[in-house]
């Protein structure tokens, strides 16, 4: 008798916390769903800021791509950087949600290649 009050007590602390990680992933998809206009704008500006700095810092300033990443702003370690040698670009990337990519091109330096909707 002993071992079922114990067995129904861990499964009713085990339903709980699962009751809890649900309730807090509803709160945490409400917010970013509120918040998602703000939240694609500073990614969009990061991951576009961030592919053109990095494509002038290897391709303009020659410098290897893990050197400069060193160069990042606070608040920029979400977005990753990705270089293509052959394209001569660097692509940027915020987690699920947004990438950019420059390439370099000759008498224009490094742009951002054409946003699409």
């Amino acid at each position: 008798m002993k071992n079922s009050g114990r067995t129904s007590g861990a499964k009713s602390r085990s339903s709980r916390w699962l009751w809890l990680l649900g309730l807090a992933a509803v709160l945490v998809a409400v917010a970013a769903y509120s918040y998602r206009e703000p939240i694609l704008g500073y990614a969009g500006a990061g991951t576009a800021y961030s592919a053109r700095v990095a494509c002038s810092c290897v391709y303009i300033g020659n410098r290897s791509l893990e050197d400069c990443k060193k160069d990042r702003l606070a608040g920029m370690e979400l977005i990753s950087l990705s270089q293509d040698s052959r394209a001569k670009s660097v692509t940027a990337r915020f987690p699920l949600i947004m990438s950019e990519t420059a390439s370099y091109r000759e008498g224009y330096g490094c742009v951002l290649e054409e946003w699409r909707d």
